[in-house]
């Protein structure tokens, strides 16, 4: 089992581009948030295929801590 986080970012335009930090250039977009959940999926399974393909290892982020940090304005 592999594990991913994932970041949206809501467009000003609307819908939300996604990126996965863990796979550089791995970028997608939905309009809503299930469908730019449902493009990640994808756009993960698709990149793994490709890195499967070259014989590359396959990163993830069971590893990885998350943590946000709120600062206040200066």
């Amino acid at each position: 089992m592999l594990t991913y986080k994932i970041h949206l970012n809501k467009e000003a335009e609307g819908g939300y581009t996604v990126s996965v930090p863990a796979l550089p250039g791995c970028i997608t977009y939905g309009e809503t948030v299930d469908e730019a959940i449902s493009m990640a999926k994808e756009a993960i399974e698709l990149y793994i295929e490709e890195l499967r393909e070259r014989g590359e290892t396959i990163p993830d982020d069971r590893n990885t801590l998350e943590y946000s940090l709120t600062l206040e304005e200066i």
